[in-house]
Parts: C-alpha cells; sequence; structure tokens
C-alpha cells in the first residue's frame, strides 16, 4: 500500500515524461510548486487532502521534478523504442534455478564478551549461538539492544517507534520455547528491526509521513511475520 499522494507524482511527473510533446522546460527547475497546483491536480483524479497533507508532500515533488528534468534532458531520438521492460541482466546471463537453502556461516566457538557493550557488534550467527547455548537469554539480549535504541535513537534520529511490549513478550516465549527443546533456527530469539513502511499490528505505521503519524494498521506485514515465525524479536519501527 503507498500513499494516496503517490498518484499525484504519476499524474504530474511519469505521465508527462511517456510524450516527446510534454517535455519540461529549462525554466521548469525555478518555477515553485505551490499547494494550489497539487490541489488542481486533485481535481483531475478525483482526490481531496488537507492542507498539511499538501504542504507536507511539496519538498517530494520538487525533488522528483529535478529528477525528470535530468531525465528529460537527455537527448533521444524519435525512433527509439520507449522501454517496455527493465531488465539489469547482462547479456548471457542465467539465474541459477534451482532453489538452495540459505546457509549462515558457522561461527565457531563463541563467548560472552567481557564488556557486554561489544554484542552490539556481534554477528547474527555470533549472536545465535549466544541464545542456542544459554549463555544469554532473548529477554537480556532484546534488553539489552532495547536500551541501545533508546539511548541512541534520538541522536541518530534512527527510531520511529520502539515496539517494545511486543518485543519483550516474544523474547519470553523463544526463552520458554528453547527451555523446553524447541529451536526455531538462527534467528530463535534474535531482535530485530523493520523500515516503518511495514505494517505491524497494534503499533503505528507512519510510512515516514507527519499526516500518517498515528496511522495504526490491524495486521502485520508478511515480512515481519515471517521473521517472526522464524523466531526474530522485532524491537522498532525505523526511519531506514
Amino acid at each position: 500500500m503507498f500513499p494516496k499522494w503517490t498518484i499525484i507524482f504519476i499524474l504530474m511527473f511519469i505521465i508527462p515524461g511517456l510524450y516527446p510533446g510534454v517535455r519540461a522546460q529549462e525554466k521548469t527547475e525555478q518555477t515553485k510548486i505551490t499547494a494550489e497546483d497539487v490541489r488542481h491536480a486533485e481535481r483531475l483524479i478525483g482526490l481531496e487532502f488537507t492542507d498539511a497533507e499538501r504542504d507536507s508532500m511539496l519538498p517530494d515533488l520538487l525533488d522528483l521534478r529535478k529528477n525528470y528534468a535530468k531525465l528529460w534532458s537527455v537527448p533521444l531520438d524519435n525512433r527509439i523504442m520507449p522501454a517496455l521492460q527493465f531488465n539489469p541482466l547482462p547479456r548471457g546471463f542465467e539465474f541459477q534455478r534451482e532453489k538452495q537453502p540459505f546457509r549462515f556461516s558457522n561461527p565457531g566457538t563463541v563467548k560472552m564478551p567481557a564488556n557486554s557493550d561489544d554484542l552490539a557488534f556481534y554477528s547474527i550467527p555470533q549472536l545465535a549461538a549466544l541464545v542456542k547455548s544459554g549463555q544469554i537469554s532473548s529477554e537480556q539480549l532484546t534488553e539489552f539492544f532495547l536500551a541501545r535504541l533508546k539511548k541512541y535513537g534520538p541522536k541518530l534520529e534512527c527510531v520511529i517507534t520502539l515496539t517494545e511490549e511486543r518485543a519483550l513478550r516474544q523474547a519470553r516465549k523463544m526463552d520458554a520455547e528453547l527451555a523446553a527443546g524447541k529451536y526455531r533456527g538462527v534467528l530463535h530469539g534474535i531482535p530485530f528491526g523493520v523500515k516503518d513502511l511495514l505494517a505491524t499490528r497494534d503499533y503505528p505505521t507512519t510510512w515516514g509521513a507527519a499526516p500518517y503519524k498515528d496511522q495504526v494498521i490491524d495486521r502485520d506485514a508478511v515480512v515481519v511475520s515471517r521473521l517472526e515465525e522464524a523466531g526474530a524479536v522485532l524491537v522498532a519501527k525505523l526511519t531506514m
């Protein structure tokens, strides 16, 4: 699902780029896009936004127009056919069609570091070895990363929403399963974060835009569900 003002991007920029007769002039770079311009575009495609939504999309519209102006500046002969398919593969390249299981590298013998802060720089296989061997519980590891997110998130501006309650609940579940002899694999009990474009039940999914800062989509994105089914622990919604 995309923000509805994506349609305006298509209307104002992509469609003109498909037709040689509708090209941006050089002065486009300097022409200001206003909320009133957005309002007119709404009328053409039957949408309606609030003043706040129009205001929030203006910087992106300006950036997009600059990018398309660069594309339009490339001279193309009228005989050149438009691209109907994007294929980045080099000529003659073929995919391996036999499905292979994903394998993590073997970390060897892993011990808890003397300084617990070093855990932040351990690889997933290393953390998995610590959890599986009982040197650290998933709950302890989750609390460790939640603490770091609280400490460094405001400085790095990387965290949108902490999912602390959900994370601790999932971590305790993974610890109970491990104690009962059930091990889901290398992601069992490992904390992870997702970009805030992905829906998560009971927490905001903001799409990185002010008009959607309080939006809650009452379901989990497939990738979130699959990671949790593999044993991973969601700790945060992130900016990237």
